[in-house]
């Protein structure tokens, strides 16, 4: 039974559980998308109540039938590779891959559609609070009065991407910016605005949940430090222990969102609460892994191996 990973071609993290997966002895497929047509092939036959599928991909063939399980880790968009690439020819492409992988049987980390609703920060807020966890106060609006209002409710406020960067300028990301309610709030009227109650931390904290295990990360913040992306804080993540009520509230966090996989990020307050930021459901972590040596790596790669009907 063989573990198929989709990413791109350049993933580091990817190639970590890769060689955990190999120490085990597990066969693996690894398949960008975008490489569809073209580099990869494959084959799906729908006759007589049966289905037979395959997937070849630099000589390596691979049975539907033969799939233990799909890491949904960086793909490519499909077929961006292919000679005329084009919007049709990657939704054809997109629909025969993954109408093809949703008919097989294979246990998926995580399912494109709970990716794909867990991906939407408004929705997150409200999981976040319905698994108790301690969640600033926060709006989205388009409204420039309610804005205001905000900010002169909670006072210290920040601004800050619900998307991330924009697709068509990859290299740009908007940092989590704070401000006061003396801003100019006109424009939000142009596009949503993400607004949060400021919450002064003293340090960051990136939770990696893999099926049933957490692996938890502290990094000292600096003095008035706003976004822990930006800025060398002088401190490095060191491992930590993951208290009782945080370590329940992950569990039905993951459960309501139906995930496997995902990366949780926290604030921690002078008074030593975690306060929920965000779950990505992609989040990496290999650089939490080279710093803490905490087995993420081997977690993930022991959830692929598992038998079909093995246990989160």
């Amino acid at each position: 039974m063989t573990v198929l990973i989709l990413t791109s071609e350049e993933d580091v993290t990817a190639d970590m559980v890769v060689a955990r997966l190999h120490g085990t002895g597990t066969p693996v497929m690894r398949l960008d998308p975008a490489d569809l047509p073209g580099r990869a092939v494959l084959s799906a036959d729908y006759a007589h109540g049966d289905f037979v599928g395959h997937l070849s991909v630099n000589g390596h063939v691979l049975s539907m039938g033969g799939l233990r399980s799909v890491w949904m880790r960086r793909p490519g968009e499909p077929a961006a590779h292919a000679s005329q690439p084009s919007p049709w020819l990657t939704a054809e492409t997109r629909q025969a891959l993954f109408g093809m992988l949703f008919s097989a049987s294979a246990r998926w980390m995580n399912h494109p559609r709970d990716a794909e609703r867990a991906r939407l920060k408004p929705w997150q807020l409200r999981v976040a609070h319905l698994s108790g966890f301690a969640v600033p106060p926060t709006v989205f609006t388009t409204s420039p009065r309610l804005a205001r209002e905000f900010a002169e409710e909670h006072r210290n406020v920040v601004v800050k991407s619900a998307s991330g960067p924009p697709p068509d300028a990859p290299g740009t990301a908007l940092p989590t910016t704070l401000i006061g309610p003396d801003t100019d709030f006109s424009a939000v009227a142009a596009g949503p605005a993400l607004l949060q109650r400021y919450v002064p931390k003293r340090a960051d904290i990136r939770l990696t949940c893999v099926g049933v295990q957490q692996f938890a990360a502290r990094k000292t913040a600096a003095p008035d430090q706003v976004d822990g992306r930006y800025g060398d804080t002088g401190h490095g993540w060191e491992p930590v222990a993951v208290p009782g009520r945080i370590a329940g509230a992950v569990r039905d966090y993951m459960r309501l969102a139906s995930l496997a996989f995902a990366a949780f990020d926290f604030a921690e307050d002078e008074d030593g609460v975690w306060w929920f930021l965000e779950c990505n459901q992609g989040g990496q972590f290999g650089f939490v892994e080279l710093e803490t040596e905490q087995p993420i790596s081997a977690a993930l790669a022991l959830w692929l191996a598992r038998p079909k009907d093995g246990a989160a």
